[in-house]
């Protein structure tokens, strides 16, 4: 049992090891992307960013529900997390308001337009009396980037019929928006494009005009593709990726006006994270100083243990991955100070039994068992308190909770099992039978054989 211990405890800290300090790549499933870099992730205030606050209009002469709010703030989410940036995030704020912010981009403008965007794409036939053919061009053209001449026609179909979309190219090499139709759109398009071959047809997204091309042949399977009609190369990869994302995702089902936006600096936020970090580094210096000087030998072993619980937290912390902010980083200080208090209840019980005569491995057995419900009731009430914050609490207060809750889990990992098999093997060694060695006096310390004798005796009740 002991051997499996310590195999179960060194296979997870190479792991951990290895996620803290060497550059890996977690490759993408369903192969759309390169796949997920393993790093810490660092939040607004101190990576910097873009924070945009917008405010859910009324349409159509609805005014927007909370549930309607938090539809406009699940597909504004799902725009977002699809252009790859790290780890956004998005709330509401009220009962009309959703706050967007963005960690460590560069290009704000293209993510201002994306979320704001309503992305109501519609399906606009052009009338042959008014924008001609291929052939033989009318007095009017549709010109993609501009608005669509005013027209007396009806939509075809909504961006409602796309089921699905996606980046791909053509037969000449050119960049295309490819996507399928539902059973709907699938059906109006076939007939449509079945009787208007060589007619232009508009691909309108809130009144711009995406692509205006030529219907060359009917389209009876629903399955479409839009180039950029003459630009060389086609869509550009940006243009192409927040075209598909709008369609993947959907049209907000109302306008978002935005109230205001702010380009964070992170200066002031990596000078608290620097005092931060000084101030966690002191503090655990000083505890283990402290666990050294007051229990000795297993106050080693439990430093060991706390050193062994931050390679393990911050290994969970990057591989979920979870954003790291000044809130989440006192959650993680409030975990380490957890962790050590699990371990003085262990080691306090423990000398308890050695003064009441027992041995030293039935004093090491005694003084776990003992202090265990304690450190669990102490731990489950933690947790509980911490989902509560998780579940009810703001962005800043659920990044609090979340590391708290990861912290005290991992705590109770490294204080029962971490702590209590280095402890039994290094018990077992004939060195460590001194009083001195646990803090106690030779009158007090019960100098019975360790290792195996002393189990074998202890089996007997000698």
């Amino acid at each position: 049992m002991r051997r499996t211990g310590l195999f179960l405890i060194a296979v997870i800290g190479v792991l951990a090891f290895v996620l803290d300090f060497v550059p890996l790549t977690i490759p993408d499933p369903t192969g759309e992307t390169a796949g997920r870099v393993i790093e810490t992730k660092l939040g607004l205030d101190l990576k910097g960013g873009l924070r945009v606050e917008y405010r859910v209009d009324p349409s159509g002469g609805k005014a927007p529900s909370l549930s309607d709010v938090n539809v406009v703030k699940e597909i504004i989410a799902r725009r977002v997390n699809a252009t790859g940036v790290s780890e956004p995030v998005v709330v509401t704020s009220g009962t009309d308001r959703i706050v967007v912010e963005v960690p460590g981009i560069s290009d704000t403008a293209a993510i201002r337009k994306l979320v704001g965007t309503t992305g109501q794409l519609q399906f606009v036939p052009l009338p042959e009396a008014d924008y001609g053919t291929s052939s033989n061009p009318g007095p009017q053209r549709a010109v993609e980037g501009q608005p669509l001449p005013t027209t007396t026609v009806t939509p075809l179909f909504s961006g409602t019929e796309v089921s699905s979309a996606n980046v791909g190219a053509n037969q000449t090499g050119q960049r295309t928006v490819n996507f399928v139709l539902k059973e709907n759109g699938k059906n109006l398009f076939a007939t449509y494009t079945t009787n208007h071959v060589g007619d232009f047809f508009a691909i309108v997204l809130d009144g711009t005009v995406i692509s205006a091309p030529t219907i060359k042949e009917p389209i009876p399977g629903g399955t479409v593709q839009i180039d950029a009609g003459s630009t060389v190369g086609g869509f550009s990869i940006k243009d192409a990726q927040n075209l598909v994302n709008v369609l993947r995702f959907g049209s907000l089902p109302f306008p978002v006006e935005e109230l205001s936006s702010d380009t964070i600096d992170p200066t002031l936020g990596a000078q608290f994270l620097a005092k931060s970090l000084l101030a966690g580094g002191i503090a655990v210096g000083l505890v283990m100083l402290f666990m050294i000087l007051h229990y000795r030998l297993p106050g080693v072993i439990a430093s060991f243990a706390l050193a062994y619980y931050t390679l393990v937290v911050l290994a969970i912390f990057r591989f979920i991955p979870v954003v790291l902010t000044l809130a989440g980083i006192a959650g993680f200080v409030l975990s380490v100070g957890m962790a050590v208090d699990a371990n003085i209840l262990i080691f306090e019980r423990t000398k308890e039994e050695l003064r009441a005569g027992k041995s030293l491995p039935q004093a090491i057995e005694a003084g776990f068992n003992r202090a265990w419900n304690s450190i669990l009731d102490s731990n489950v009430s933690s947790l509980i308190t911490a989902s509560i914050l998780y579940l009810f609490g703001s962005s800043t207060i659920q990044g609090f909770a979340l590391v708290l809750i990861i912290g005290v889990l991992t705590s109770m990992f490294t204080a029962i099992t971490v702590t209590r098999t280095v402890l039994r093997i290094v018990v077992a060694q004939r060195w460590a039978g001194r009083a001195r060695l646990y803090g106690v006096s030779d009158a007090e310390f019960t100098a019975r054989p360790v290792g195996r004798r002393a189990l074998r005796g202890e089996a007997r009740g000698v």
